[in-house]
């Protein structure tokens, strides 16, 4: 499997505060981790950063090949739950960083299943069979109005409340988390990103840049894809096939 990645400012935002980091091990299992950080232009930075950090030394340190699925699932719930608290506890030492969080998109594929532990507005996405399949659920104040049925999906993609945010990491002492998995198949390509792709590019355009690009382009067309959109935001890919 081949993991191909990108971050980007945007057009509107002077700095960048998304942060993703991937690696693979020898057992051919790859992980991808996207962060999109919140709290001032410090405060986003340090937190999207230390989390990001924290999960890749983590996962590199603890991991090995003889893990059994049970095994697996606990430590990538546990590296981001202990993410938070390292987040949390900067943020307490540090008044400057005082209510600084972020999302957190941690992904595996191993032993062709696609493991997510999730928290906040950034998506994991699965591209197969010429859709665009999101397999998390934001964590956002929106995403609960359409829950509730009082918005539909397609009012919420514009409305004004849609950056307000239900969970992250590092606002809190304790986190909770969504964990997630499906069925990684040959051909499927696995898309991580922050919330500035998915503001200002379609699934149907995201559908079609997958499948007109391999590897490296394809990530580059989604950033230059985000920022035809407006770039109203900093932009991060990540994609795994």
């Amino acid at each position: 499997m081949e993991i191909s990645s990108k971050t980007d400012r945007g057009l509107i935002r002077s700095d960048n505060q998304d942060y993703c980091l991937s690696g693979k091990f020898d057992d051919n299992c790859v992980w991808a981790v996207v962060c999109d950080g919140m709290g001032g232009a410090n405060g986003g930075h340090t937190a999207s950063t230390t989390a990001s950090e924290y999960i890749a030394r983590e996962m590199r340190n603890i991991y090995t090949s003889d893990f059994t699925k049970e095994e697996f699932i606990t430590l990538m719930t546990n590296v981001v739950v202990g993410a938070n608290l390292e987040v949390y506890n900067i943020a307490r030492k540090n008044v400057e960083l005082t209510g600084m969080g972020t999302t957190c998109e941690l992904v595996c594929i191993r032993d062709n299943t696609i493991h997510i532990v999730h928290v906040g507005d950034s998506r994991t996405y699965l591209i197969a069979d010429g859709k665009a399949h999101q397999l998390t659920q934001d964590h956002s104040l929106v995403q609960e109005m359409v829950n509730r049925g009082e918005i539909s999906p397609e009012e919420a993609v514009n409305h004004p409340n849609k950056r307000f945010i239900t969970r992250a990491i590092g606002v809190r002492r304790n986190v909770n988390v969504d964990y997630i998995e499906c069925e990684y198949k040959p051909n499927d390509v696995v898309l991580v990103c922050s919330d500035g792709l998915t503001n200002c590019v379609t699934d149907d355009e995201i559908v079609k840049i997958v499948k007109e690009n391999n590897g490296s382009q394809i990530v580059d067309k989604l950033v230059d894809k985000a920022k035809e959109g407006g770039g109203t935001d900093n932009i991060t890919v990540i994609t795994i096939a």
